[in-house]
């Protein structure tokens, strides 16, 4: 199929070289916005267009499936991440979803490192301090936090970003352990020094600090919940660049104000934009707005991922990096 017959839906503003090169190569429709696209908008450009181009705010699910038209045979996921996306409903009906994996680890790895020493290190409380002018000079005593080499983390979820993690906790000192669906091959674990827990209530139990890397699946809901939070010790601190379902928000909350943990660093959030309110009164909780792959480097690289999946199948070809239901 000629690349030049192929209709391009973008539903959001991406970066002007990524738009402009999709322009060359498609007929495209760009959104001027850079808010989500409504619902009903959603619906009608999968009526018309033989390919969207979709971010993670785009809630694809079986009800938009079953509306789009029998032109749209791809959807070229800008992120990762695919589970806004029905992907098994939507290979039902013949469309083909890919994604932009590789593209985010070294960022996303930063960003949680970043989060792991701001909240250890208590920044937060320090530069809030300093904003308020309530700062009486150096003390002994004053906003002692924890040093990180030395210490455990466990790592919930060691795919790229979290052996990426891994790398990065080895340098300041810590010890890596993990849990994932599966053990990791030996070539891999071994630089890392890292050990494998089948058990994640046992790895829990044992580690200092927590960082979230796992997707979001129906397995993965609340997999964090609050009988798994408890066993973490109270000195523990957990960050979260990953998805926010995965931990039981209010759980996390009532914990952090009781006392029962340390602090936490949250990139993410179980109700997308929702945050709990009582998260922002917390003084050792960080929050950010979802910048963990926030770089101009890997926007750009987001988008080249995008082009390279549309040319492929606009020449008749899979996406290189084609989702199917198995690897979700």
């Amino acid at each position: 199929m000629p690349s030049s017959r192929l209709s391009v839906v973008v539903t959001r503003r991406l970066p002007e070289p990524v738009e402009t090169r999709m322009r060359e190569l498609f007929d495209v429709r760009l959104s001027e916005s850079e808010d989500p696209m409504p619902r009903e908008a959603l619906a009608e450009a999968m009526r018309e267009a033989d390919i969207l181009v979709p971010t993670l705010t785009d809630l694809i699910d079986a009800p938009l499936l079953a509306g789009a038209g029998e032109r749209l045979k791809l959807i070229a996921n800008y992120g990762a991440g695919v589970d806004h996306i029905d992907v098994a409903t939507a290979r039902q009906r013949g469309i083909l979803v890919s994604n932009t994996p590789g593209v985010l680890t070294e960022d996303t790895a930063d960003m949680a490192m970043a989060l792991i020493l701001a909240v250890a290190r208590r920044v937060p409380e320090g530069m809030a301090r300093m904003r308020e002018g309530d700062w009486p000079g150096w003390a002994p005593e004053a906003l002692l936090g924890a040093r990180l080499s030395g210490k455990r983390l466990g790592v919930l979820g060691m795919g790229r970003i979290g052996q990426a993690l891994a790398r990065r906790a080895r340098a300041f000192g810590m010890s890596v352990h993990y849990h994932n669906r599966r053990r990791l091959h030996e070539g891999l674990e071994a630089p890392l020094e890292a050990t494998y827990w089948e058990s994640l209530d046992q790895m829990l139990a044992r580690v200092d600090v927590l960082s979230v890397n796992a997707p979001h699946t129906p397995a993965t809901f609340h997999l964090l919940n609050a009988r798994r939070l408890k066993l973490l010790k109270p000195s523990a601190v957990i960050v979260n660049t990953s998805r926010g379902e995965v931990i039981d928000e209010n759980a996390l909350t009532r914990m952090l104000r009781a006392g029962e943990l340390a602090g936490a660093g949250l990139d993410v959030y179980e109700r997308g934009r929702g945050v709990n309110p009582r998260l922002r009164e917390l003084p050792n909780v960080l929050l950010l707005p979802h910048m963990g792959s926030a770089t101009r480097e890997a926007r750009l690289e987001m988008g080249e991922r995008v082009l390279v999946n549309m040319r492929t199948f606009a020449d008749g070809h899979r996406p290189p990096d084609q989702v199917v239901p198995s690897m979700l």
